[in-house]
């Protein structure tokens, strides 16, 4: 059996101090006292800034040496250029992350849903993103979310497959639930595999929008969860981030999803 990593979305919630982080702790102390608890962090904050190498260089003395980041790769990259003509763009970013040294687990290319006018269907963006990949995927290890669920197809996952780069697979209303990807389609496309517990933003935003407390029951959704991360961990290793709109405090769930898969299975 593979490793299993679970860790949170961002560790920057106000709302966390007290029922996660020491009442008291400023905002400067967060990552250090958030590495007590996880070994490992998706980096929600560079999806709309890109990481300067001060801010990396902090993150890198803040951290164990054990400890991992997952980092989303900057909008402007898979959003506004939507893969084109970003060299600069990466440039910048190889070199910034870069300075994480092993502690860098992963770069996500995240990409939103699709429609006609953007693609007239999944061959031509699997066209530029086989571009992509055939310059970058040997130079960072990527991980690439799709949320088209019709475009989640064998010529997909065996795109991934050919350049080394992990399916990210998410547990979301508009996509399947991952164990019934994972008995439909291959997802181990790398030397892990990426999941996401985000959640409906919009649903529980009407319950609550402060993060500091388990408002949504997700007992049931977590051991159907953790019966397919412990098919795919058979395989490869899986990372697991989990948001606070999955069910009101990303640090709970995580570890209701960790004292779920110690439990015999």
């Amino acid at each position: 059996m593979h490793a299993i990593r679970i860790g949170t979305s961002g560790w920057s919630y106000k709302d966390w101090v007290g029922p996660f982080y020491e009442p008291g702790t400023k905002a400067a102390e967060y990552l250090a006292r958030y590495g007590r608890h996880f070994g490992i962090v998706e980096v929600d904050s560079t999806f709309y800034r890109p990481p300067t190498a001060a801010m990396v260089r902090g993150w890198a003395a803040r951290t164990p040496d054990h400890f991992r980041f997952a980092l989303k790769a900057p909008r402007q990259i898979t959003h506004e250029h939507v893969l084109d003509d970003c060299e600069s763009e990466m440039e910048e970013l190889i070199t910034a992350v870069g300075l994480l040294g092993a502690k860098l687990k992963s770069v996500l290319l995240q990409f939103g849903y699709f429609n006609r006018a953007a693609f007239a269907g999944p061959k031509p963006f699997f066209e530029r993103l086989a571009a992509f990949l055939g310059r970058y995927a040997t130079r960072l290890p990527l991980a690439c979310e799709i949320r088209n669920r019709t475009w989640l197809t064998p010529e997909y996952f065996a795109l991934l497959r050919q350049h080394g780069v992990a399916a990210a697979l998410v547990e979301h209303a508009w996509l399947p639930p991952i164990e019934q990807l994972i008995d439909q389609q291959d997802v181990v496309t790398g030397p892990y595999v990426y999941v996401r517990l985000i959640g409906d933003r919009e649903g529980i935003e009407k319950v609550t929008t402060t993060w500091d407390r388990v408002v949504v029951d997700r007992a049931a959704d977590l051991r159907r969860v953790a019966g397919a991360l412990r098919r795919i961990a058979q395989r490869a290793e899986v990372l697991v981030f989990v948001n606070n709109h999955y069910a009101g405090h990303g640090p709970g769930t995580c570890r209701s999803l960790q004292a779920v898969l110690d439990e015999p299975a």
